[in-house]
């Protein structure tokens, strides 16, 4: 984990990115908690849900052509139509994720295809994403070398627009006073 954070902070030197003394205060306060840093339910775990589902969410935008709760998507035909939970196996452990769907049953995930039950590499793709800064054709070329997706450019910003939108929500979370340790 320290090489990660060492990478990340590597990057964010350069003015990129999240700046590594916000990973490692992120990684700090999970410690002092008593959260785990890998494992099951641990905080690459959680990072790694917060990364994929909003990755899909991005697709969905993408696909649809439109935002969620935006109005342009009002009488267009094929909407939202919920999510179905999956559980995925990563290097951090198994994560449960919430797929999005479609009325019309079109939409066909890239990150997490349907049907695929492993992930690799996701921690990867979670230090690209938040601490590298990497360019929309450079995150392309990442995820068809990692996953073997084609994702295009226009698909890519609207996931990493998606993904920096969530990592910032889910580090001003409002904290539990208590955390109980076993």
């Amino acid at each position: 984990m320290t090489d990660v954070i060492d990478r990340g902070a590597e990057a964010s030197s350069a003015g990129e990115g999240v700046s590594d003394a916000r990973l490692r205060e992120l990684v700090e306060q999970a410690r002092s908690q008593g959260l785990q840093l890998t494992g099951e339910g641990g905080l690459l775990g959680k990072l790694t849900k917060l990364v994929v589902e909003s990755a899909l969410e991005g697709e969905m935008d993408d696909h649809l052509g439109y935002g969620k709760h935006d109005a342009a998507g009002r009488g267009r035909g094929n909407s939202r139509n919920g999510k179905r939970g999956k559980t995925v196996l990563t290097e951090a452990g198994p994560v449960q994720i919430d797929v999005p769907r479609d009325r019309e049953s079109s939409f066909e995930p890239k990150i997490v295809a349907k049907r695929q039950r492993r992930l690799s590499g996701v921690e990867d793709m979670v230090v690209s994403l938040s601490a590298k800064g990497l360019t929309t054709g450079e995150i392309s070329a990442h995820l068809a070398e990692v996953y073997g997706a084609e994702v295009s450019k226009t698909t890519i910003s609207t996931i990493t627009d998606r993904v920096m939108d969530g990592m910032a929500e889910w580090q001003n979370r409002p904290l539990d006073a208590v955390y109980p340790v076993l």
